[in-house]
């Protein structure tokens, strides 16, 4: 049924009529925004339902929009890190670099005799001969996997021995006020005694051998490690271990998630200057008359005059020592991720 008014304005109009009035005025008065939100339209099709809308589509201001940029944010700082991690891949090698140099000019203009610091080139042929040389072709061809294996195993043992004893007492001393009061007086008395002092009362105690070697090196690496273990364990906050307790954390469970992971940059301080410390009284040790090992290849040096098997094994000593910080470093990373958090 159709009305005159309709078309000209008079007479009463039918619902239908209103209806489409009504969505007239709505779409004049909504924004361009809103009108895009209200062109999402659910299509169903074969493969399903698929929603089109201002939002699924990712517009300005979005979260798709916001995470895109925060993922493009993200790779250039990777980028930029890892453009300056390459342009300081050089810097370690600056200083060796500068001593050869120096090194092989003093050599070349005889400024210093050579038999005081013999030139590079015989410190490489010494150093050749003594490693991958044969047994047989001269007084230390050949010996250098001995040595090396011997003064490894004492170390490491020293070593052990010495974070045994030094950082549980060093983690007690840090969190128990009666621990520290009962430890620090003796141990920084004997942290004051020069290692050297010990080497006669360990030859009588153990006799000369790997003992003697052994109790020296573990020894000088306690004071580092006990000394920073506790350092780091005194600054981990209470409130963190509080809070810990609070959540049902027990104690022992505390002490290996909370503890040791806040104390890690000093544990691992401690450990990297005990290892370097029980490499440089290795030598002390082996001084005692052993008959193979790094250090005991210098002393037979001294007592012969070769000068330059006496650098071969500084040079020795100083790249296996590099390389078991390396590794001690590795591991830290490898088994605490407290560890691979750390710079």
């Amino acid at each position: 049924m159709c009305y005159r008014g309709d078309f000209n304005g008079g007479g009463k109009k039918s619902p239908h009529h209103e209806l489409v009035f009504q969505r007239e005025a709505g779409k004049k008065e909504k924004s361009p925004a809103t009108q895009d939100d209200d062109r999402g339209v659910i299509r169903g099709g074969a493969a399903g339902l698929t929603v089109t809308s201002g939002a699924a589509r990712g517009g300005a201001g979005g979260p798709f929009s916001r995470k895109k940029g925060k993922s493009r944010e993200k790779m250039r700082m990777n980028m930029a890190k890892s453009r300056k991690a390459a342009d300081l891949r050089f810097l370690p090698g600056i200083i060796p670099a500068l001593f050869l140099l120096v090194w092989i000019m003093v050599s070349t203009t005889g400024l210093i005799p050579t038999y005081l610091l013999p030139h590079p080139l015989e410190i490489a042929e010494a150093g050749y001969a003594y490693i991958l040389g044969q047994s047989g072709e001269g007084p230390y061809a050949g010996r250098f996997l001995s040595d090396a294996g011997a003064s490894l195993l004492r170390v490491c043992c020293g070593f052990a021995a010495a974070v045994a004893v030094g950082l549980p007492l060093g983690v007690l001393s840090g969190r128990l006020f009666v621990i520290q009061r009962l430890t620090s007086t003796t141990v920084n008395a004997l942290r004051a005694v020069p290692g050297i002092t010990w080497l006669p009362l360990a030859m009588v105690w153990f006799g000369i051998g790997m003992r003697t070697t052994v109790f020296l090196v573990a020894l000088a690496a306690f004071f580092p490690v006990y000394l920073n273990a506790a350092a780091g364990a005194r600054q981990v906050n209470p409130l963190l271990l509080q809070a810990g307790a609070m959540m049902g954390v027990r104690r022992l469970r505390g002490t290996f998630a909370i503890l040791l992971p806040g104390a890690m940059p000093h544990l691992v301080t401690g450990l990297r200057l005990g290892l370097g410390i029980s490499w440089a009284y290795l030598v002390l040790g082996e001084l005692t008359g052993v008959p193979n090992g790094l250090g005991a290849v210098i002393m037979d040096a001294r007592m012969l005059g070769r000068i330059d098997m006496i650098v071969v094994g500084i040079l020795v000593i100083a790249v296996i020592g590099r390389l078991s910080d390396h590794l001690l470093q590795g591991g830290m990373k490898f088994c605490f991720k407290s560890a691979r958090r750390m710079t």
